[in-house]
């Protein structure tokens, strides 16, 4: 299996930094930033590191699809600049895609914080993820690129791409739902409150759902971080 990580940033030079320094420790794997346009120094954290920086148009799906084109990889995954990857990801990966039928999947996730509800909104996504076979991006969906390029890639809508993308994924065959863990930061929840981002969350999905057009979604959503 040759794995490709791919990372899209936009301003994230408090970050980028670590997750490629974790993101390097599952080897061998090809890691690719995708860079939407940072005014930030988020190029130059990237540049003397392991990754290899690509420019892409300014949008998360826009993003990712660019660094698939980019990328060498039989297998894809996805992660978040603020998500690190556990050291057995490869392993876990190889596990989960041993079957033939398997055509991609996504890790259970814990968020970055020690507040006992938070920890409790983690294992609720973890589960209801589980359930739906529908991840959210923050748990490094991953991909067989052959299934990828047949859908199309990312829709490349302003919000919502990975439900739409892992929606038509599950379609195809067999979803891998590991039970290793990403550890993601808390730093939107921390911020807005984990109650009044548990209820946005769930109506941008319900909406979503629903037919209401992503960009009128993404001003709900705005550019939190």
């Amino acid at each position: 299996m040759r794995l490709s990580i791919i990372i899209p940033v936009l301003n994230e030079e408090r970050a980028i930094a670590g997750t490629v320094h974790d993101s390097a420790r599952v080897q061998p794997c090809e890691i690719i930033v995708v860079d939407g346009g940072s005014t930030d120094r988020t190029a130059e954290a990237v540049r003397d590191g392991p990754a290899r920086l690509v420019v892409s148009a300014r949008g998360r799906a826009a993003q990712m699809n660019q660094g698939a084109r980019k990328a060498a990889g039989d297998v894809l995954l996805f992660l978040h600049a603020d998500t690190r990857l556990p050291v057995t990801a490869r392993l876990d990966i190889e596990s989960g895609m041993a079957d033939p039928g398997c055509v991609g999947g996504r890790f259970d996730i814990r968020l970055d914080s020690a507040r006992p509800l938070l920890r409790v909104v983690g294992r609720m996504i973890s589960l209801r993820s589980r359930l739906t076979r529908v991840a959210t991006g923050d748990q490094a969906i991953f991909a067989r690129r052959a299934v990828f390029e047949r859908l199309g890639g990312f829709p490349e809508i302003p919000i919502m791409e990975d439900v739409a993308f892992c929606r038509a994924l599950k379609r195809e065959g067999r979803i891998a739902c590991l039970r290793s863990r990403v550890v993601s930061s808390a730093r939107r929840w921390e911020r807005n409150g984990p109650v009044r981002t548990i209820l946005l969350m769930w109506a941008l999905k319900l909406l979503y759902l629903a037919g209401v057009p992503p960009a009128r979604l993404k001003r709900l959503y705005g550019e939190a971080r």
